[in-house]
């Protein structure tokens, strides 16, 4: 009987030492883990700004966040368009006065200089200086801004938009002048403008579309819709936006298709 229970407690012995190690290796493993690889904090970028946005990526429901989105925005679109149609209004008046050997008031003069000067052109106002100038000062169909705005920020939930309210992707070269993209290519000293507002967001928007060379095909596009008295529509005014994204045609095609689609939104 003893020499039974002596055989026993043997065979129970050597089987714990074959398992201790397998038994202790977890334990090792997980503390081992836990010293040399602990969690990642997340760090929150903080915003550039003190504007409070709606969370457009916590909306569940699409045509909410279409919604929300498009009543964000579009103030401030139809704001920048009123502003340009007043200035458009007053370079108008300007150029029939001088047509007809008119003298401008003092504040007239005054004031179609200073547009002119915000528009990159010179100072001296008379009838080829404002004739060049009605080419820039003029409106941007709010169907293309916010559609653009759509497309370049996500429907808001971009990194730019939320930290730096760039809606549009617009970059800045000066160090400093907004935020750095992740994948910048080396070498690059690019970053992606950063606002206080979004009203100047979109104020340098349309100053962008409306000065810039690369978009002398819509501007002169839309000078010859108003040639014609015809409407500026905004799918007429995409085909001079090749040079908006490195995807040439297909961004073109993009965002007429989404204006297309979402009409029923731009006048809620």
């Amino acid at each position: 009987m003893l020499k039974t229970i002596f055989k026993l407690l043997l065979t129970v012995f050597f089987v714990w030492a074959l398992a201790y190690p397998f038994i202790q290796s977890d334990d090792i493993d997980l503390d081992e883990q836990t010293s040399e690889q602990p969690k990642k904090v997340k760090k929150i970028e903080k915003p550039l700004h003190n504007v409070k946005l709606p969370k457009f990526s916590e909306f569940a429901d699409v045509k909410e966040k279409k919604h929300a989105f498009f009543s964000f925005i579009r103030p401030h679109v139809d704001a920048e368009n009123k502003k340009i149609l007043q200035q458009r209004a007053k370079l108008e008046i300007a150029r029939m006065m001088l047509e007809n050997n008119e003298p401008l008031l003092k504040k007239q003069n005054k004031d179609a200089a200073q547009i002119l000067k915000s528009y990159g052109l010179p100072e001296t106002v008379n009838t080829l200086n404002i004739t060049q100038a009605l080419r820039r000062v003029d409106i941007i169909p709010k169907e293309l801004a916010l559609m653009q705005a759509a497309n370049e920020s996500a429907w808001g939930t971009s990194r730019f938009a939320r930290i730096g309210l760039n809606f549009f992707g617009q970059w800045c070269y000066s160090k400093g002048c907004g935020m750095v993209p992740k994948r910048r290519n080396t070498g690059a000293a690019h970053e992606v403008a950063a606002f206080k507002s979004v009203r100047a967001a979109v104020s340098s928007y349309f100053k962008n579309i409306n000065t810039h060379n690369a978009y002398k095909e819509l501007r002169a596009i839309r000078a010859n819709l108003r040639l014609e008295q015809k409407p500026i529509l905004a799918t007429e005014l995409t085909h001079g936006l090749m040079s908006y994204s490195e995807r040439g045609e297909a961004y073109i095609e993009e965002l007429n298709t989404m204006i297309n689609q979402n009409r029923a939104y731009f006048d809620e």
